[in-house]
């Protein structure tokens, strides 16, 4: 990275301060705050929306032309060429692999799909109406228990073994949340099936059945795995990196990214599109709902328009919005009345001057609601699946973050705003305060 400088000068008479401004392969130039801490000054970001909290090769985002590459590669290719294994090769390692890297990594990854069988029991200490994120983040915290002997993150091989162990068995996991909310037995992966094509078989497939995916829902599920991968330094991966700063183990770094992905605000925005679709209930009710998102104080919002990154369209929307066209044409699904109400939502949307002016553009989220459905998942495993897509990018993450010679623990500042110093007062001559100071 070259290296420039900004000068940081005060009003008050005191020196300037030199700061290296850096620059990346891509992406806006950085100022290097790191010496502030020196002359007893910080930063103060909340959100941290212009802070960057490391450097990293893996995932690059442009929010104003609606670009995103994982290692180089834009995503659009990845989705319509590549399927979810290579892309975890990918962001793992940092290149595409050769036909015999591929085949090694996925045989590595199916060998390493089983749970242990004590994990059944650990299962069946949750209710059964608990909510599957709920499960997931106690069974993914749990892995550490069963997987101990590999949890040197100092040592390359065990950090290697973790990353194999949490994406070859997070969709058993994934899968066993859905069945054991509904109370049917586990299903164990089968060799020979692809890794999309395994989950949705533990998902759905019976003891007393023959059920196989059909190839469309196959590549639909693979797709939304590839789009959901990685995505920069979001809310839970921040999260992932933040816990793992301070040398948790990787099952525990997980779980915590896990728990900040159940957040409304981040994964369950999918899930939040069928609902609003479902509210609307029919086309002929569209213009009072989009008259209400437009109209100031009113709490009514549209769900899966405009995103907190992109201000031009979700380059994932793009290969979403094919790929929900193909799936519901091919299970016979075109009439279904939420994919109408879509659809008609989605023209007045893209046409309506004030989505056009403030840039609101169908996202991600929006299509894959819908796909989902299409394919039979509940929508509260919405969020599951996406937290099975996303750790590839956080195991990755996680890798990249350890590995840095310049790791520290995180450890951001604060702007204090609370009572300055006082005297403890004994109980018996404290008079009650008085509200309005409280805080």
């Amino acid at each position: 990275m070259k290296e420039n400088k900004a000068t940081l000068t005060f009003d008050d008479g005191r020196e300037p301060i030199d700061l290296p401004v850096l620059s990346g392969t891509l992406g806006p130039d950085v100022i290097d705050i790191r010496k502030l801490s020196a002359y007893n000054l910080f930063t103060f970001d909340p959100g941290f929306l212009s802070t960057a909290s490391c450097d990293s090769g893996i995932t690059y985002v442009d929010g104003e032309r609606g670009m995103l590459y994982y290692r180089g590669y834009p995503i659009e290719q990845l989705a319509r060429g590549s399927d979810f294994v290579e892309v975890c090769y990918l962001l793992l390692y940092g290149e595409l692999p050769a036909p015999a890297q591929k085949a090694r990594f996925s045989e590595t990854l199916f060998s390493h799909a089983l749970l242990h069988e004590q994990v059944n029991s650990f299962f069946r200490g949750f209710r059964r109406d608990a909510h599957p994120m709920s499960v997931m983040v106690g069974v993914v915290g749990a892995l550490s228990s069963f997987y101990h002997d590999a949890l040197d993150i100092s040592d390359a091989a065990h950090r290697e073994l973790s990353a194999f162990r949490l994406l070859a068995k997070l969709p058993t996991i994934a899968a066993w949340c859905y069945k054991y909310s509904i109370g049917q037995p586990f299903m164990y992966p089968q060799e020979g099936l692809g890794y999309a094509e395994n989950f949705l078989y533990m998902m759905f497939a019976t003891p007393s059945g023959s059920y196989r995916p059909d190839p469309v829902s196959v590549q639909a599920m693979d797709r939304i795995l590839i789009l959901h991968a990685d995505h920069e330094q979001n809310a839970s991966t921040s999260t992932v990196r933040l816990a793992g700063s301070s040398g948790a183990n990787p099952f525990a770094c997980i779980a915590a990214g896990l728990a900040s992905l159940w957040g409304p605000a981040h994964g369950g925005a999918n899930e939040a599109v069928v609902k609003m679709l479902e509210e609307i209930g029919d086309v002929s009710r569209i213009g009072q709902y989009v008259k209400r998102a437009k109209t100031k104080g009113d709490p009514f919002r549209l769900m899966g328009f405009g995103h907190r990154v992109y201000k031009n369209m979700d380059p994932r929307a793009e290969v979403m919005r094919a790929t929900c066209h193909e799936v519901l044409d091919a299970l016979g699904l075109e009439q279904d009345p939420l994919f109408k109400i879509a659809l008609a939502l989605e023209s007045v949307a893209l046409e309506d001057d004030y989505f056009i002016e403030k840039k609101l553009y169908p996202n991600v989220d929006f299509y894959s609601g819908i796909v989902l459905r299409a394919l039979r998942i509940p929508t509260s495993m919405f969020t599951v699946i996406f937290a099975l897509a996303r750790t590839a990018g956080w195991v990755a993450q996680w890798n990249e973050m350890i590995s840095d010679p310049q790791r520290k623990i995180g450890r951001p500042r604060q702007l204090y705003t609370g009572r300055a110093l006082r005297d403890y007062v004994p109980l018996e001559r404290r008079e009650a305060p008085d509200p309005s100071t409280t805080g």
